[in-house]
């Protein structure tokens, strides 16, 4: 079946958005004195100590769906995050059979660029949100105020899709189910706050090789408090993934403590956050009237943000008066806060209708690489350190989520 049969193409141009804003995000790369013409971006060091540098006046760029993103004294360039599947649908159970949209080869060409997309903007966001706290001042200075403003610029996005015409119908769910969407809300603000924490108190590659673990918390949570099994071979394959884990964080420059445990509370809340998400999916009748996944995702959004709003002033709220200065004079700061943040919501929803619509092996391989592109591919940018010890722990820790997603088929646990 073909993925692009999932998605209800309203109009011929969301398809042409899809790829020509692909197109706008790897071209300009290449002009842009970096790393290497694959990344061709380049993070300062001295980021933080230069916030108090006159902001640079935005002027328009040339090109399809195209914005500036500031680093320091540069400007690099990357696609705005317009709808980019804002004429489609993506219905919650499986499409129907059809050969429209793949190649005589067989090949589903809408996969391939949902895939395709879905890492650039993990990379995008990546960057952006590191650039966003490291303008605001580290984990000294505003990283959960930042952490809620992403999921409010993600809500406004959400909103946005429900106002516009022909973009995407508001669904017609009960009370009862808004009510039963909390956990997943609840659990999903957790593990972004975390998870942001955790970038801004160290390295984004080490906290992605932390976060790379997940499978460790998940398997432990479902054991037990969700009556789930755990074949032997998924818990010896949790043997190299938590060795990983130690092994980068030994030769780990940039190692804090403050990262290693937010990064793990974010696994633990994302470990939570799936298994809520499975319960509330099973629930008779929700996935019809919720009719797609980005509903879903959206109201998941929305309630995410309310509840950070208070973790956000009861944390950071005496030091707002400070953050709004930093805010109107550092470009590199707003900028980048609003990009994440349209990042965060595009590539996550962009992730899980992509998700869906595979098998249980490709997401693993789609997982794998997905980590990998953007550990290595961040921290050149970023010009993290990728000692030899931790890249071999990298290595080791994210085989075993791998060997840990693809176990089962390959030694079919014996059935009691």
């Amino acid at each position: 079946r073909g993925f692009t049969d999932a998605l209800k193409i309203r109009t011929m141009r969301s398809s042409l958005a899809l790829m020509v804003g692909l197109a706008a995000m790897a071209a300009p790369s290449m002009a842009f004195n970096g790393v290497g013409p694959a990344f061709g971006l380049r993070a300062h060091s001295s980021l933080a100590s230069k916030m108090s540098a006159p902001a640079r006046p935005l002027r328009a760029m040339a090109g399809f769906g195209a914005s500036r993103m500031l680093s320091d004294d540069r400007t690099i360039a990357t696609t705005r995050m317009l709808p980019a599947v804002r004429n489609s649908e993506v219905k919650m159970s499986s499409g129907t059979s059809s050969t429209e949209g793949k190649t005589g080869g067989g090949i589903d060409v809408g996969l391939i660029v949902c895939f395709a997309l879905w890492y650039l903007g993990n990379y995008y966001y990546n960057i952006t949100n590191k650039f966003a706290l490291k303008a605001a001042g580290g984990a000294a200075g505003f990283p959960i105020t930042i952490a809620t403003l992403q999921l409010g610029v993600g809500c406004i996005y959400a909103l946005f899709l429900w106002a516009a015409p022909d973009a995407r119908r508001f669904p017609k769910v009960t009370k009862d189910d808004l009510l039963k969407m909390m956990p997943v809300a609840f659990c999903s603000a957790a593990a972004h706050s975390f998870s942001v924490f955790a970038l801004s108190a160290g390295a984004v590659s080490f906290g992605q090789i932390v976060k790379a673990a997940e499978p460790a918390f998940a398997a432990l949570l479902g054991v037990m408090l969700y009556n789930k099994q755990v074949s032997l071979g998924k818990w010896l394959c949790l043997v190299p993934v938590i060795g990983g884990v130690v092994l980068a964080s030994v030769k780990e420059l940039d190692f804090a403590w403050s990262a290693l445990i937010t990064a793990c509370a974010a696994n633990l809340f994302a470990a939570f956050k799936a298994n809520e998400n499975a319960k509330l999916m099973s629930t008779p009748g929700i996935k019809d009237r919720l009719e797609n996944v980005g509903n879903q995702f959206a109201f998941t959004m929305i309630f995410s943000f309310l509840m950070t709003l208070p973790v956000m002033f009861i944390k950071e709220g005496a030091k707002l008066k400070e953050f709004l200065p930093i805010w109107k004079t550092n470009p590199v700061l707003s900028y980048n806060l609003i990009a994440s943040g349209l990042w965060f919501y595009a590539y996550n929803e962009l992730a899980t209708m992509t998700i869906k619509k595979t098998s249980a092996v490709t997401q693993s391989v789609a997982n794998t690489a997905k980590r990998v592109i953007v550990i290595v591919g961040v921290a050149i940018v970023l010009q993290e350190s990728l000692d030899p010890i931790k890249l071999l722990g990298c290595g080791i820790g994210i085989g075993g989520v791998f060997l840990y997603s693809i176990i089962d088929n390959i030694f079919p646990p014996a059935k009691k």
